[in-house]
């Protein structure tokens, strides 16, 4: 079992990288929004969101996470990450991260 860690750029990219993760058999993501520390430390004070709880407010990142059985299915999910955002060599399109597990509990292929 592996962990595959995709930190999206563009959270207008969401529905386009899921839907091709799903395609790809890829299911069961969990999704955070996130940001970095260098945006952190560009911004005067605490995002209100950690205040009280806000309609219209900033996404910096979203990252995605997914429990996969294979290297083959990292790959994958890798593959179709980049099919949507471009390389992610290029500035402004992510960082994806995969590792393998050692312990897994209460995972189940989602799915058809």
């Amino acid at each position: 079992m592996y962990m595959a860690l995709f930190v999206l750029d563009d959270p207008d990219r969401l529905d386009e990288v899921l839907a091709a993760w799903e395609k790809a058999g890829i299911a069961g993501v969990t999704i955070f929004e996130t940001t970095g520390m260098r945006r952190m430390r560009q911004r005067s004070m605490v995002p209100a969101r950690f205040v009280w709880p806000v309609v219209d407010r900033e996404v910096s990142h979203l990252t995605l996470m997914a429990i996969v059985p294979s290297e083959q299915e990292v790959d994958t999910c890798l593959r179709e990450a980049e099919r949507v955002v471009g390389d992610l060599s290029n500035p402004h399109t992510g960082i994806f991260a995969s590792w393998p597990l050692t312990m897994v509990k209460g995972w189940r292929r989602e799915g058809p």
